[in-house]
């Protein structure tokens, strides 16, 4: 009995210092901050959007070096409304973006799939007709040569067709009538977050970030 309750203890200890050591690396690390790429030509607007726990990198629909709706199409949405302007995307959990509709559906299986990465990810992308600069809309100019290593970071981050085309989920899990999701290429873990692919995201295309972040408010916490 005694060999059991040592072993035990053990295990608690090792799972709370994990705990422990995971926290000062999120408060730690998110501090750390990465400058934006200096002497660069502000030719373009992009924004990121939270919505208190999940960034979205939003983008302008089509400029002349990418028209977004074709590959994530305006009729992939219920309201297949071609006049929108902007275009959010975020990646995460595919079971926690179709099966946790509110924190209260949230299943231990969905739950531990997402914190261990043993299960797929989606990209969740919304459309916009405007959008409202404030605490959870944050806007920053960027140049071309910029926006086009982002395209290439969130392109490469969505499962394609042998044509190049993205994978559309059908699902009626839609947040709204202008969103869809499709499926996304990684692993979602404690490790890399939907925070941490957008942060990754500012980070490759020279934007302000953090080292490191698994949470918005570390993104956000550069642009007060």
């Amino acid at each position: 009995m005694k060999k059991v309750l040592k072993i035990t203890l053990k295990i608690f200890l090792v799972f709370l210092g994990f705990i422990l050591i995971y926290l000062a690396a999120v408060f730690s690390l998110s501090k750390i901050t990465v400058n934006q790429e200096p002497n660069t030509k502000p030719e373009l607007a992009i924004y990121i959007l939270t919505n208190g726990v999940h960034t979205d990198i939003v983008m302008p629909v089509k400029n002349n070096q990418i028209d977004w709706s074709q590959l994530v199409k305006f009729e992939n949405t219920k309201a297949a409304d071609s006049t929108y302007k902007y275009l959010a995307m975020g990646w995460g959990d595919k079971g926690f973006y179709l099966e946790t509709p509110e924190w209260s559906a949230l299943k231990a299986s969905v739950a531990f799939k997402a914190a261990s990465g043993l299960s797929t990810t989606a990209i969740h992308a919304t459309y916009y007709k405007k959008l409202k600069e404030g605490d959870d809309c944050k806007k920053m100019m960027i140049s071309k040569e910029q926006y086009r290593r982002l395209i290439k970071y969130i392109s490469e981050s969505f499962q394609k067709d042998p044509s190049g085309n993205f994978l559309n989920i059908k699902t009626n899990a839609v947040y709204g009538k202008t969103d869809a999701f499709y499926e996304a290429n990684g692993s979602y873990s404690l490790f890399h977050t939907c925070n941490t692919w957008a942060n990754s995201g500012l980070k490759a295309s020279g934007q302000k970030c953090c080292f490191w972040t698994a949470t918005d408010s570390g993104i956000f916490s550069k642009y007060k």
